[in-house]
């Protein structure tokens, strides 16, 4: 399911997983709290021999990459979250989108996916048959086995990151779409507001899976982010004036700090 926005990211190395339960992972006899999945996301860097990361974590894996940035965040260099939610205390999607994650019904059947869609997910897949039918495709390669899909649902039950925002440090992208039926766009707000270095972009028209039938878009906002444009070297006569001025204005700050020292 990553494929296509990968694809765009031929610099990077990029590191995935799918966790128990999910695509070739084995599936786990009981369920796996969200704590214990930020421990495999470190277990996974370790192997990879990867000390440091940008960490991005989109709907249920916005969870992990929250406890994660909490845990190791010496590991963490910036952080996205996409589509997601801060669990308890968060705004729940619509009952229709609810109730379509009840089942994994979705990974086998296309005509179920098909109807169900535009409720669960929105954006694009909603309004594109030919989204879909190619999201389905995808979907059915590797689905997740009934008992595992509970399994991942059960593993988030009771879970939240309210508490642990304020104390998270990265440099933060929360991004989200507004026509989003799973996640509200005020989930998003509430993260931004209680992530102390987070901005936030809310995508017109982007539903719950913006990350693949969006990904052109996603990819600008998410690698602009990742990768800031550097300030160009050479400035105008204006800009280099107005540069000299900051520059003491911060060197009389300086010596104002250090006459009160």
């Amino acid at each position: 399911m990553w494929a296509p926005f990968v694809k765009h990211f031929p610099d990077r190395r990029l590191i995935r997983f799918d966790a128990p339960g999910t695509g070739r992972s084995t599936t786990p006899p009981f369920p796996i709290p969200v704590a214990a999945l930020s421990g495999l996301a470190a277990a996974v860097l370790d192997e990879c021999s990867a000390d440091c990361a940008d960490v991005l974590g989109f709907s249920y894996g916005g969870a992990v990459a929250q406890q994660f940035a909490f845990e190791h965040p010496h590991r963490v260099r910036r952080l996205v979250l996409a589509a997601t939610t801060c669990g308890l205390h968060g705004i729940p999607g619509s009952p229709n989108a609810m109730a379509g994650l009840v089942t994994p019904l979705r990974y086998y059947s296309p005509t179920y996916f098909d109807r169900t869609a535009a409720a669960t997910f929105g954006g694009a897949t909603g309004r594109d048959t030919s989204v879909r039918r190619r999201m389905m495709e995808t979907r059915r390669k590797n689905p997740p086995t009934p008992y595992g899909y509970a399994m991942q649902l059960l593993g988030a039950t009771g879970w939240t990151s309210w508490s642990l925002l304020p104390r998270i440090p990265h440099e933060t992208l929360v991004i989200c779409g507004d026509d989003d039926p799973l996640i509200p766009v005020e989930n998003a707000q509430l993260l931004a507001r209680r992530l102390p270095r987070a901005r936030m972009e809310i995508v017109p028209g982007a539903g719950h899976l913006f990350l693949w039938d969006d990904v052109d878009n996603l990819v600008a906002r998410i690698g602009r982010f990742l990768d800031p444009p550097q300030p160009a070297e050479d400035v105008t006569p204006a800009d280099d004036y107005e540069l000299s001025a900051i520059r003491l204005q911060h060197e009389a700050d300086d010596a104002g700090r250090a006459a009160s020292a």
